[in-house]
């Protein structure tokens, strides 16, 4: 027996010999360097901010966000350490009372239990594979007393905690914070912490988000321990047993919806820094203002959701079989849902039973839903015995449900209009707000940068801004009467431009006209300055002329802008006559906080940056007021500011509606329409479509912004009550232009004196053979000029 047991220790001796010959003479020479933790490099996705830091996009593989633990939360070490490794502090890389636990648990061979300690995960995290090996096993413990040489323990704990996987593409605690609570790790409490500190275990087993109940279970044994540590007190643990956690489901979560301008943000950096965009910790602060952001884009998904239902119903996006078996049904509701993501509130759902009185539907999460009263308002006419197969809800049918304020559901549909709206700071350039479209995860084109549209009667106050330079003043009298333009004097076919509403006032003033978007008065005002000179005057304010017709419907916007490029030109009324180049990058920063790039915006209007006499900006301005006070843009007046002012658009046919406008210093530009260039309906303008997203957005931004009045420019002189340029006062201080009968010209317009009756239209010259400012015209419809 005594024999034996010498054998044995002896046996035992020479294995142990052996086993230490082999860690030292092999394992160890061939241990990799530890550059990767002594030279530690998170891999930081690229953020993007608002000016005001508020996130709003993350590009990268891994959410991760590192912390110094100098700034790690007390409490959340503790709760990880009293589930992970309670030793720490003590060990030298090596719990020997937890490793012989573990080989006693292993002795089966299974080798379910590793005993490793922290630093044997760090060792593993950033060489070695998970499998549970003897030879790996050897490498993880040299490398752990290798790491526990070079490293502090706080060192060695500050490379745990940011680099260990916690689930849903999160690395390190900070990142998991945000991920499943929407909050700084900082801000988390003890049953937070608690459920965070359990996850490192087994990421997918445990991750709230997918698995609630394994992950609270998980979280009790981790504030058991914790209670056992004295790491908390007793009514710390039974409040955080009781406590319910709301756990984000859906990933990160961003301040504000700002899609369309964190893909803007995120070319600027790739194309400077490829594929490290995404790995080097860079952030990116727009311009964009988190407050002006928000107003935006709820302003635009409420007032396209106002226009979309006004046309009506247009049935379900799908039906489907339901099995007569429960499971099987649930299957085919689960996977008819997952093919049709929700759209910030708009919920797919599957009808279970429908009839005119009551709908119930299951969501995605597998929950029955009832439908009663004015939730069903929208889809009546799809409730009847009579609504056509494509229309009619039925059992099967996919729609789509939103719930509102009170709790209550109802029936709804995503839209097919498409939409933008852009606002920029009038002298920096610097946008506020940008919203591309509806939703960016249904359609990525940002119609604000991309879509080239026909600007409609928004282009009328540049038409009318080269008139004031050829001696128009706003009391100018023109004649609003039918205009027939033959086939010579276009250069094409015969063209006879109408009112939108069929309505023809006589002479009125070029204020009055503006005011109420008179097509024909515009028209006749093209005709008198010449094409040329207005087609040319346009490149002022940067627009493209090379996307601008060179004849007479330019006075009707039928060329093509992009809503960013109208914003910058409607700036240069907005700030006294000034160009603007606008901009929406303020810095980029380095994942060390050093600024690699910084914008340097003016903060005042240099003379060279001059495009416009401050006496053209200063008339235009008060005649664009005009517009929003009693003319199409007059819904404008119920924000109560004097400083407001802008034009309506549509183009014809309704297929675009705009608004430009702006006042506080700030020009905003809003636009509906199909991307099919379908027409937006008989009944709807800009003022319909685009001018509410515009006033609902203005509210909000303007709430921090005093009025501003504008001083009165040298060189202008009021008569009767209206600005003119000094030199044309005098007998000059107001005309009459009837245009049945003059060329092209303003040479020819005949000035009365002030406050004179109009005068009689001056003798016919001999018509050219074809108008040379009007070269081929084609005939467009009578289109709106709201």
């Amino acid at each position: 027996m005594i024999r034996a047991a010498l054998a044995a220790g002896l046996a035992a001796l020479i294995g142990g010999g052996l086993l230490l010959a082999y860690m030292l003479l092999y394992v160890a020479p061939n241990l990799p360097s530890l550059e990767a933790v002594t030279d530690y490099r998170p891999k930081i996705p690229l953020r993007i901010y608002t000016a005001d830091n508020a996130l709003i996009g993350e590009f990268g593989e891994e959410h991760r966000d590192f912390i110094p633990i100098k700034d790690m939360p007390e409490l959340m070490k503790k709760s990880l350490l009293a589930i992970e490794d309670k030793r720490f502090y003590e060990h030298n890389g090596i719990d020997w009372v937890r490793a012989l636990g573990a080989v006693r648990a292993n002795l089966g061979g299974a080798f379910r239990q590793g005993g490793s300690t922290i630093t044997m995960q760090v060792a593993r995290n950033f060489y070695l594979t998970r499998e549970k090996f003897v030879s790996r096993k050897l490498t993880e413990v040299m490398l752990a007393l290798k790491i526990e040489a070079a490293l502090s323990k706080d060192q060695i704990l500050e490379l745990y905690m940011n680099q260990i996987y916690l689930g849903q593409r999160s690395f390190g605690f900070g990142a998991a914070a945000q991920v499943y609570f929407g909050k700084p790790l900082k801000d988390l409490d003890v049953a937070e912490m608690a459920m965070l500190a359990g996850l490192p275990q087994n990421p997918a087993r445990h991750n709230p988000a997918v698995n609630p109940k394994r992950a609270k279970q998980r979280q009790h044994v981790v504030l058991r321990s914790m209670r056992d540590l004295d790491y908390i007190t007793e009514a710390q643990y039974q409040k955080a047993l009781k406590e319910t956690l709301h756990i984000n489901r859906k990933g990160v979560d961003f301040d504000v919806h700002a899609e369309y301008v964190a893909e803007l943000a995120r070319q600027v950096v790739y194309a400077q820094f490829k594929e490290d965009s995404y790995t080097k910790g860079i952030s990116v602060y727009t311009t964009i203002l988190k407050a002006d952001q928000k107003a935006a884009y709820e302003s635009m998904r409420r007032n396209v959701l106002n226009y979309d239902q006004r046309h009506g119903y247009r049935g379900p996006e799908a039906v489907i079989t339901l099995p007569a078996n429960e499971d099987e049904r649930d299957d085919a509701i689960e996977d008819a849902l997952q093919k049709r993501p929700s759209s910030d509130g708009l919920i797919p759902a599957v009808v279970l039973e429908a009839g005119p009185k009551a709908v119930k539907v299951q969501n995605p999460a597998g929950e029955e839903i009832t439908i009663t009263g004015d939730g069903l308002k929208l889809a009546a006419n799809a409730l009847t015995d009579k609504a056509k197969d494509n229309l009619r809800v039925r059992p099967g049918a996919v729609i789509r449900i939103m719930q509102n304020d009170k709790g209550g559901w109802s029936i709804t549909q995503v839209p097919q209009v498409a939409a933008a709206f852009v606002s920029l700071d009038a002298v920096t350039g610097g946008y506020h707000a940008m919203v591309g479209g509806f939703d960016y995860n249904l359609q990525k084109f940002n119609h604000v940068t991309q879509a080239w549209r026909q600007p409609g009667s928004s282009i009328k106050p540049f038409v009318y801004s080269a008139a004031l330079e050829r001696g128009f003043s706003p009391s100018t009298l023109i004649n609003d009467v039918p205009l027939e333009l033959t086939g010579a004097e276009t250069g094409n076919e015969a063209w006879s431009p109408r009112n939108d509403d069929g309505k023809f006032d006589g002479p009125i003033t070029m204020r009055r006209a503006l005011s109420e978007s008179k097509n024909v008065v515009s028209v006749r005002i093209l005709r008198a300055i010449g094409v040329p000179y207005a087609h040319s005057y346009l490149g002022k304010f940067g627009f493209d002329l090379a996307k601008h017709p060179k004849n007479l419907t330019m006075a009707l916007g039928t060329g093509s802008v992009t809503p960013a490029q109208l914003a910058g030109a409607y700036s240069v009324f907005a700030n006294g006559g000034y160009t603007v180049e606008p901009y929406l990058i303020a810095k980029i920063v380095d994942g060390d906080g050093k600024v690699i790039q910084e914008a340097k915006p003016r903060t005042t209007l240099p003379d060279e940056a001059r495009v416009l006499d401050p006496r053209n900006a200063y008339v235009m301005d008060s005649m664009m007021r005009e517009v929003t006070r009693s003319g199409t843009g007059g819904a404008v007046a119920r924000l109560g500011r004097p400083d407001l002012a802008g034009k309506t658009g549509t183009s014809s046919d309704a297929v675009d509606g705009w608004f430009a406008g702006y006042g506080g210093g700030i020009v905003a530009v809003s636009w509906m329409g199909y991307d099919d260039s379908k027409s937006l309906g008989g009944k709807e303008f800009g003022a319909t479509v685009a001018l509410p997203i515009w006033i609902d957005y203005m509210r909000v931004a303007m709430r921090s912004r005093p009025p501003q009045e504008r001083p009165v420019p040298t060189g202008l002189t009021q008569v009767n009550g209206e600005w003119l340029y000094d030199e044309f006062t005098g007998d000059a201080a107001r005309h009459t232009l009837d245009m049945d009968t003059e060329p092209a010209g303003a040479e020819n317009v005949e000035p009365t004196a002030a406050g004179a009756a109009p005068a009689a239209a001056p003798a016919p010259a001999a018509a050219p053979a074809a108008a040379p400012n009007a070269e081929n015209i084609k005939p467009v419809p009578a289109g709106p000029g709201r």
